[in-house]
């Protein structure tokens, strides 16, 4: 049986192309808008409906939610490259406030009800303490977390202005891919470690860089919160059920397991499951690197029915160095 449709911005990039396949795969109807700029058409599953344009395009938009009688929003557009946003920082306040306001707004001219939106834990800045809950203050150290930021507070007074109710995830680190090889992270130079060891182990780059030894932390590399991909995407699905059963209620969750690994646990994790020894580069440390970054998970483990799966570094690891070895023989182009 249909739940009615959900339109997802962004879904033919890494994490929305898998949270259309957990919507698909929960009964939704799905239809994707995404310009293409970093995502891949052939990521997008074939039984959701695919519209290139951009989400700031108000007659694409608005056409798509209105011709598919769209009950929910998920918002994945935008740019996620941290050091870009500190030196190109107009182009991440365009590309995730100002549009993400353009999508808002039409998502309240249609009558949306519903909202999620991709967030992340770089709206935190460096927390003052470990593990992070959402009522720590939010004081971003770059243009990427204050954009992020900037339309999680649109959201707020969206949603105590016009019927529509909303859900930020706060993601920590996203990795891994589908289990069932259908889709991964395939962006061409990304910066996620997980992503990067892998293309190591697999010859497509000559190492890793290690950014910082002295770290506050077991092995003085630094330690982050690493969540599966699918893992995440559930999560999506679960936090629109929740909207749509409470529409009173609006979330600012934080998505996250509440454990961490240092940049050597994950890279060891890597040579475990490749069996090769990558090579490692020690470098000084990044300009706002926090020593750790750890979700307090207590509020979407009580709010959601939502549990981890795959809650285990080298199962992380295993499905990214597979969906890593499939995109090695994909057709170029």
């Amino acid at each position: 049986m249909q739940k009615g449709s959900v339109l997802v911005t962004g879904g033919a990039g890494y994490i929305g192309s898998h949270a259309v396949l957990a919507l698909l795969d929960a009964g939704w109807d799905v239809v994707v808008i995404d310009n293409l700029v970093t995502g891949f058409a052939w990521a997008v599953d074939t039984r959701a409906t695919f519209i290139e344009a951009n989400i700031e395009d108000d007659a694409a938009v608005r056409g798509a939610l209105r011709d598919h009688d769209v009950r929910a929003v998920m918002h994945f557009a935008g740019s996620v490259v941290v050091p870009e946003s500190v030196s190109d920082p107009l182009k991440y306040y365009r590309n995730n406030t100002v549009a993400s306001r353009a999508l808002i707004e039409s998502a309240v001219v249609c009558g949306v009800a519903h909202f999620i939106f991709s967030s992340t834990a770089a709206t935190y800045g460096i927390p003052e303490s470990v593990p992070v809950r959402e009522d720590m203050p939010t004081r971003p150290i770059n243009p990427y977390g204050m954009s992020k930021l900037m339309t999680e507070a649109m959201l707020k007074d969206v949603a105590a202005a016009h019927p529509m109710n909303f859900c930020a995830l706060r993601y920590f680190n996203v990795a891994g891919a589908d289990p069932q090889g259908r889709t991964g992270q395939s962006t061409a130079g990304a910066t996620h470690l997980i992503k990067v060891a892998v293309e190591a182990a697999t010859g497509k780059r000559a190492g890793v860089s290690i950014f910082g030894t002295d770290f506050a932390t077991p092995d003085g590399t630094g330690v982050r919160d690493y969540i599966h991909v699918s893992d995440l995407a559930s999560a999506h699905v679960h936090a629109l059920d929740r909207l749509v059963a409470a529409p009173a209620e609006s979330h600012v969750m934080n998505a996250g397991y509440g454990r961490g690994y240092s940049v050597n646990d994950v890279l060891d994790a890597v040579d475990r499951v490749t069996n090769v020894a990558v090579e490692r580069r020690y470098e000084g440390r990044r300009a706002g690197d926090p020593d750790a970054l750890i979700a307090d998970n207590s509020a979407i483990l009580a709010t959601l029915p939502w549990r981890p799966a795959l809650d285990d570094l080298d199962t992380i690891v295993t499905h990214a160095l597979a969906w890593e070895r499939r995109l090695a023989e994909r057709p170029k182009g």
